[in-house]
């Protein structure tokens, strides 16, 4: 899970341009919305994209996508949950 969380760090970094961050400076644990990283729902709709594109999972109820994207953790945790 740990290296599943450090590829989804780096992956996030890339896919919304964050360039002034490193995987480093993003606490798994943290908020990604609001507080955390302070993403935006278009920046949802790219974290959507990357899950597919790169770990064929799908994200098909908008109710359970809050809780999926509550932090990197629980991003992981979903992929790991839904691979196939």
């Amino acid at each position: 899970m740990n290296e599943l969380v450090e590829k989804l760090k780096s992956e996030i970094i890339e896919q919304l341009n964050l360039a002034d961050l490193t995987p480093a400076d993003i606490d798994a644990a943290a908020p990604l919305f609001g507080a955390g990283l302070g993403l935006d729902s278009i920046d949802a709709l790219e974290l959507i994209v990357l899950m597919e594109k790169n770990h064929g999972v799908k994200v098909t109820d908008p109710k359970e996508a809050k809780n999926i994207f509550t932090s990197i953790n629980s991003m992981a945790q979903y992929i790991t949950d839904n691979k196939k």
